[in-house]
């Protein structure tokens, strides 16, 4: 897992940079896609949009046709990638789970003001529920685009049906594709969202939102168990344990004798070695002699 917290900078890194590319390689195909495909019905001459500086390109119809095979190759390969390399990584972050839509409403509602936000893991119950849609529209683009490539390009001759089919499924699915770009773009400029536009740009996000608005998140990279609390701290087992610990840490540092501290703080009696008595004494220094 790529995600980490970096402390001294008050981040915590949301995308790896692998992640950031294919995301750009979809965005912005995508748009082209969408883009070259407009040109193609024609909307260049139509609504004098080869007039703009830069955009003489958008009445010729096989310049757009062209810029649409471009960008479908970088569109298809990206969205490939994605698939087999987060397959292969076991990623399961962006798979719906139970209860999202139920918490997605409760989002919803939270940004006019009805009910609070739930505690989130990484992505948003909307954006998990997103994230299936919009490979079906993908997947939709896809399938029927090669459709339509493999008979402009190697059977003209391609059941009527067959094309038209794949016709309807590639305008519906550009116009659900348009629909959802809006509707990322919408989501992301609402005020709670906004601050997920740093992770989009650079790939971290601040630690101090993703704390309080995705604390299951932060709650995994850290290696706890989400949703369990630390447990409070007894005082009065705080001050047992110092007590148990201070004679080891003054017979470490050589100030008490060792052995000279008994379980639970009591002092214990240390066996002496004989001691020597002193010159011309028959009674051992430190003792009482005997009474007659």
């Amino acid at each position: 897992m790529s995600d980490r917290i970096v402390r001294e900078r008050n981040r915590v890194v949301r995308h790896s940079v692998v992640e950031l590319a294919e995301h750009w390689a979809v965005a912005l195909s995508g748009l082209a896609l969408l883009v070259s495909g407009m040109f193609q019905l024609p909307m260049g001459s139509r609504y004098y949009i080869n007039s703009i500086p830069g955009l003489a390109w958008s009445a010729d119809y096989m310049v757009s046709l062209n810029v649409h095979y471009a960008a479908s190759i970088v569109f298809v390969a990206a969205a490939l990638f994605h698939l087999v390399y987060h397959g292969l990584r076991g990623d399961r972050g962006m798979i719906p789970r139970r209860g999202d839509l139920r918490a997605s409403i409760d989002v919803m509602k939270s940004f006019f003001g009805r009910g609070e936000e739930p505690p989130f893991h990484k992505y948003l119950p909307e954006q998990r529920l997103a994230y299936v849609g919009m490979a079906v529209i993908v997947a939709m683009l896809i399938v029927s685009g090669l459709v339509k490539t493999y008979k402009n390009l190697y059977a003209p001759d391609m059941s009527y049906a067959v094309v038209l089919w794949a016709t309807w499924v590639h305008n519906i699915g550009f116009v659900l594709f348009a629909m959802a770009f809006v509707a990322h773009i919408g989501a992301i400029l609402l005020e709670p969202n906004r601050p997920m536009l740093r992770g989009i740009l650079t790939g971290a996000v601040r630690l101090d939102y993703a704390e309080r608005r995705h604390p299951l998140w932060i709650a995994e990279i850290e290696g706890a168990r989400p949703g369990i609390q630390a447990e409070s701290t007894d005082p009065d087992s705080e001050s047992a344990a110092d007590r148990e610990e201070a004679p080891v840490a003054l017979e470490a540092a050589g100030e008490l004798p060792a052995g000279s501290q008994a379980a639970g703080g009591e002092s214990a009696a240390v066996p002496q070695g004989p001691v020597e008595a002193e010159p011309g004494c028959s009674t051992p220094r430190g003792e009482s002699p005997p009474q007659g």
